[in-house]
């Protein structure tokens, strides 16, 4: 017994050493999009302001929002009020294993957040956009697509796309 005993713990020891050799994420290791928006830490958490789908990309998606746009939501608070932050996950779209009439999430194709900050942002409406794939953010590029579809699509809904479902 004692000597299982001493090569868990030599294990255990072995194991702390090797995961030790990567290095923690600080704020400074976090990329922003070159709007300078980042992932915010614990987006998972937050509550689901409603699903959708968009048919010519082939995604299922779910749009998220932190407790600040959670409440102007609710309240139906238009313009959203700065610190509101939303976050859309995407994924393809691929049919049920187990029900096929049915949908499901199939690979992870991107997550995009908007944050609000009307004197950061007042050139795009008082918004930020970030695009990140894989935890990198999409290049300039793609991002000057954002504000455009947004101006020109849902200005009467301070540029935001979805509506809550309670």
């Amino acid at each position: 017994m004692r000597h299982h005993t001493t090569t868990v713990v030599a294990l255990l020891t072995a194991a702390g050493f090797l995961f030790s050799a990567f290095p923690a994420a600080t704020a400074a290791d976090v990329a922003a999009a070159p709007t300078g928006v980042t992932i915010p830490k614990g987006y998972r958490n937050w509550q689901v302001v409603a699903p959708s789908q968009r048919d010519d990309k082939d995604e299922i998606r779910v749009i998220l929002g932190n407790n600040i746009a959670m409440k102007a939501l609710r309240a139906k608070q238009l313009p959203f009020p700065d610190g509101a932050i939303l976050a859309k996950l995407a994924w393809k779209r691929v049919k049920s294993a187990e029900f096929d009439k049915t949908f499901v999430p199939g690979e992870p194709q991107r997550i995009e957040f908007m944050e609000k900050n009307a004197k950061k942002y007042a050139a795009t409406g008082g918004w930020g956009f970030g695009r990140f794939v894989d935890g990198a953010p999409a290049d300039e590029k793609q991002h000057a697509t954002c504000w455009p579809c947004h101006e020109a699509n849902v200005k009467g809904n301070d540029f935001v796309f979805t509506r809550y479902a309670p």
